[in-house]
């Protein structure tokens, strides 16, 4: 089999499928390479508001309409009800004392709910990966992508004309010729072997395992709580819930289709104590410290082995080259903690998107730029994870260090629908004078040991989140239940440097209202 295209995709999950489908409304022929077949196992679900956004307008601006209703909860579900996915009306956080059963705190110490939307109708989602990206490869394929599965590639020769990767497909040998390769295949993935691109470091990142799987019959947490008149903004299971303990945490994402997936990233130490590489009697270790998860977990089955990753951050040490370039997921990784890839993985499509639509591959200065904001937007997430996950056996300083993350997303989401995206200033607010430069390098204080007085600390992150506090963080009658709320962005409009009236608008337009 020999075929020849414009743009050669190599991994064909979300990512590579969606950037498929682009690059043929622009009118490029494409040939979508996986070396499994879907559908099947994968993680990385927990969508967020900036994500969903960000494929809504990608979807918008290059014609992809059956891909719009994906980006809401009540739209997928009267759209593609066949698609499994979950609920997701925020964050949920919970913390732990090893050997004790959890109990809630008059003060709402121990627990942290921030909302990512007012209802069902807007939520976001948790995507079930089987189905989602084997819905978005055959996409791709409806839009006259080749899409070559069963495929393993083993070679790959660049010229300044174009490149030639090499394989084979059920015993017989393929070859694509194409005048740009795009790596869609993850952390050290396929271009990063075959190039021999290597590793850079991620400066403040500790280094973290992961053990992870599927799980039939995952019991409600809190099952024997109620909590019902009491303000609570939205309920734990609807959400991304964290189960926060010195040493690690773990992530609880449940789906429609009666599957919820669940693992842990742990610290080094706390991954020999646990045996991690072991799996499932790991797992067994790990509930059997903390009384109140165990108790979430006492019928649930694993449908699938657990995963061990030894090694779970990752930067690669080049990015992009003559006639390649590796997505944001392929360029690296850091940690699950605040559903960080979706958004890295779609504003890198969205760079490559506007570079195709100049009409010719990307090259040159704009592969450089490429390369450095991908790079930039990833150490970013590094640095303000690294504080977190420093922070976990201190309940109050971590959830003060969320601010930072969810003061930054708030307003980055809200400045992007009233159709100000330049006002975001890069991932996390990186870029933006007055935040970004401050934030990290309180970031690194923390992640680095420092001693940090808590009371200075706190005081630090308040001064640094108020001009960009659009969603009443830190308001102290909501003691860590944080509801979305329309008072708090009109209240806030003179910091998004629009009126009143245009923050009343944009909230119907989104349908803030249900």
């Amino acid at each position: 089999m020999e075929l020849r295209c414009d743009l050669a995709i190599v991994g064909s999950a979300f990512g590579g499928s969606l950037l498929a489908q682009i690059a043929r409304r622009l009118g490029h022929s494409v040939v979508l390479v996986e070396r499994g077949r879907h559908p099947r196992f994968a993680i990385g679900e927990s969508s967020t508001p900036m994500a969903n956004l960000l494929l809504e307008e990608l979807a918008t601006r290059y014609g992809l309409p059956r891909l719009l209703p994906l980006c809401k909860w009540g739209t997928w579900q009267r759209t593609y009800p066949g698609i499994a996915c979950g609920l997701k009306r925020g964050f949920a956080f919970y913390h732990h004392r090893p050997g004790e059963a959890w109990s809630p705190q008059a003060d709402r110490g121990n627990e942290l709910l921030v909302a990512a939307s007012p209802n069902e109708e807007v939520a976001d989602t948790n995507w079930y990966r089987p189905d989602f990206d084997h819905f978005l490869v055959r996409e791709a394929e409806a839009t006259g992508s080749v899409y070559l599965d069963d495929t393993e590639l083993t070679g790959a020769e660049f010229s300044p004309s174009g490149a030639k990767l090499t394989g084979h497909r059920h015993g017989e040998p393929v070859t694509v010729t194409a005048r740009f390769v795009v790596d869609a295949t993850g952390p050290r993935g396929f271009l990063w072997r075959r190039l021999a691109l290597g590793e850079s470091a991620l400066p403040t990142f500790p280094s973290r395992q992961a053990l992870f799987t599927h799980f039939r019959d995952v019991g409600p947490w809190l099952k024997s709580e109620s909590r019902a008149g009491s303000g609570i903004p939205f309920g734990p299971d609807d959400s991304a819930l964290h189960h926060v303990f010195p040493g690690g945490w773990m992530w609880v994402l449940r789906f429609n289709n009666g599957l919820t997936s669940a693992g842990v990233s742990v610290s080094d130490a706390f991954a020999a104590e646990l045996g991690l590489v072991e799996g499932a009697p790991a797992w067994e270790r790990l509930l059997a410290r903390l009384p109140g998860v165990a108790r979430q977990f006492d019928q649930a089955k694993p449908v699938h082995p657990f995963q061990f990753v030894p090694r779970m951050a990752f930067r690669s040490g080049a990015i992009a080259g003559d006639r390649w370039v590796l997505l944001p997921h392929a360029a690296g990784f850091v940690d699950p903690l605040f559903s960080t890839g979706f958004v890295l993985t779609l504003l890198g499509v969205e760079r490559l998107a506007r570079m195709l639509e100049a009409g010719c591959e990307p090259c040159g200065g704009a592969l450089a730029a490429y390369a450095a904001e991908t790079d930039g937007d990833l150490v970013a997430a590094s640095r303000l994870l690294a504080a977190q996950h420093a922070a976990l056996a201190d309940p109050e300083s971590f959830n003060a260090l969320t601010m930072l993350y969810f003061a930054a997303v708030t307003f980055s989401e809200t400045v992007r629908r009233l159709g100000k995206p330049a006002a975001a200033e890069g991932l996390l607010l990186r870029q933006r004078r007055g935040f970004g430069t401050a934030a990290f390098e309180l970031a690194d204080e923390i992640a680095s040991g420092l001693a940090v007085d808590a009371a200075c600390m706190r005081a630090r992150i308040q001064e640094l989140i108020e001009p960009i506090n659009v969603a009443g963080l830190w308001c102290e009658p909501k003691r860590n239940w944080y509801g979305c709320e329309a008072d708090d962005l009109i209240g806030a409009a003179g910091k998004l440097d629009a009126s009143p009236e245009e923050i009343r608008a944009m909230l119907r337009r989104v349908g803030f209202a249900g």
